[in-house]
């Protein structure tokens, strides 16, 4: 620690005159200002270095079946499993999720996350961009606030040394429209990507989409007969206002030797591509791993309820009772749930990327903190965004802990109570990025891109 006191020789009485020379002090060139402004530009392009892959859990996994478990309630309540001790004193999961239970000491337990959207659009928009639905432009189905994903890839740059600073990994077909570039424009629309076990690599959605066999990336000539499909599909579309910016970044980020290793999963040892092949989405979850090894800042991967070509009930987490039985669709998915969730978690940390990734599990919302029943005898709940569970992996903070709470019912948070925009202004004050940064909309109207304040017990 530099003392100034000590420095002046032991002269208490500082005044302005002496403050200016001190202030003034050369230290190799640099005056004592310089090194205070080098040092938070250092803090932040440490900052830019680091990444977030968030796991997104679409149709609103329940809380009460998963990471915040009521035991001691009613059965109407508490539901039919049961929760397990894990490795931490303190904290138990659901009885189905074992492997949780011997690693929670690399994960927190964000226990008060609510809000006030319980559709699941309003809802996925409300958890993405922070903003209700209540601007011009949010009800015909999309959102008019650019969504997270959309916000770090405009505010890092969209490209950095050749690799997209965001990606979207896996089908977000049935959420897209809820968490697209808003206000920002088409041209800000994150890349999108997922491996489908009998497709290889695609990139967008619907019509919009450039197969590429991941062994065939060198293969110039294949590359440049998939635009011109891919052009004749965006014409037929009506997106040509951003199709020569987004066909020039698609080829050059396809045909970067970096960006082909990055996406070509075959590199990785078999042992462990068949550690994540429990599910299709295993390898999903392998790719954004390799894209943050890679130098990749956000990746949001898509987890469905059902692997890729399953018919089995229980497609998303969407678990009413009208659907199919809750019980049977939790007996289904949550050991491949376990499996490829704890193992990313495994992988980040033997790799030492828990030092600079942080992972995030998260839904829309949960569910509600009373079984429903249908005709048929199946149990389900309700969408509930008063109460959720998200789970936080790595970045660089010592785990093994619970924030927040929710009331005995599992119905709100007894302890403070932190909003989508508290969850959105710490996955970018992560990444370096200003929660309160500005953009104009349409109409020059300024929004900040959060309006919330850092989880500081998160990071």
């Amino acid at each position: 620690m530099l003392d100034l006191v000590n420095s002046l020789g032991g002269n208490k009485k500082v005044n302005r005159r002496t403050m200016l020379s001190v202030g003034s002090i050369c230290l190799g060139g640099l005056s004592l200002p310089q090194l205070f402004q080098l040092q938070a530009q250092a803090g932040q392009t440490e900052k830019k270095n680091r990444a977030v892959i968030v796991l997104w859990v679409h149709g609103g996994p329940s809380h009460l079946e998963t990471y915040d478990m009521k035991p001691d309630a009613s059965a109407e309540i508490r539901g039919n499993f049961s929760p397990i001790h894990t490795n931490v004193p303190g904290i138990d999961v659901c009885e189905l999720l074992p492997k949780h239970a011997k690693i929670a000491n690399k994960y927190t337990l964000l226990r008060s996350l609510a809000h006030d959207e319980a559709d699941h659009g309003f809802g996925t928009r409300r958890l993405c961009t922070g903003y209700k639905n209540d601007m011009p432009g949010s009800a015909n189905g999309y959102s008019y606030f650019p969504a997270m994903e959309t916000s770090i890839y405009r505010s890092l740059g969209m490209l950095k040394d050749g690799m997209p600073v965001a990606v979207n990994v896996g089908p977000f077909k049935a959420s897209t429209p809820w968490r697209g570039p808003g206000f920002f424009g088409a041209k800000y629309d994150v890349p999108q990507y997922y491996v489908h076990p009998s497709n290889g690599l695609t990139q967008g959605a619907d019509g919009m989409q450039l197969k590429i066999d991941p062994l065939r990336f060198g293969d110039r000539r294949h590359l440049l007969s998939g635009f011109d499909q891919f052009r004749a599909n965006l014409d037929n579309s009506g997106a040509l206002d951003a199709v020569n910016q987004y066909q020039r970044q698609a080829f050059d980020v396809l045909t970067s030797s970096r960006v082909a290793t990055a996406f070509d999963i075959s590199k990785e040892e078999i042992k462990l591509r068949d550690r994540y092949n429990a599910c299709g989405f295993g390898q999903d979850l392998l790719l954004a791993r390799r894209l943050v090894e890679s130098g990749v800042n956000f990746v949001n991967v898509y987890i469905g309820g059902q692997p890729y070509g399953s018919d089995a009930k229980g497609y998303n987490w969407d678990d009413h009772a009208v659907n199919w039985d809750m019980n049977k669709a939790m007996k289904a998915r949550l050991p491949w749930y376990d499996h490829i969730v704890t193992t990313l978690i495994e992988d980040l940390y033997d790799r030492g990327l828990d030092e600079k990734v942080m992972l995030v599990v998260t839904g829309e919302f949960g569910r509600t903190p009373r079984l429903e029943h249908n005709a048929n005898g199946n149990i389900g709940r309700d969408h509930w965004p008063s109460a959720m569970s998200v789970l936080i992996s790595g970045g660089g903070k010592k785990r093994g802990d619970i924030v927040g709470a929710t009331n005995s019912k599992g119905e709100n948070p007894k302890t403070k109570r932190y909003d989508p925009h508290d969850f959105l202004a710490t996955i970018y004050d992560y990444l370096g990025i200003d929660p309160q940064t500005n953009y104009l909309d349409n109409s020059g109207r300024p929004h900040p891109l959060a309006r919330g304040q850092v989880i500081e017990e998160i990071i």
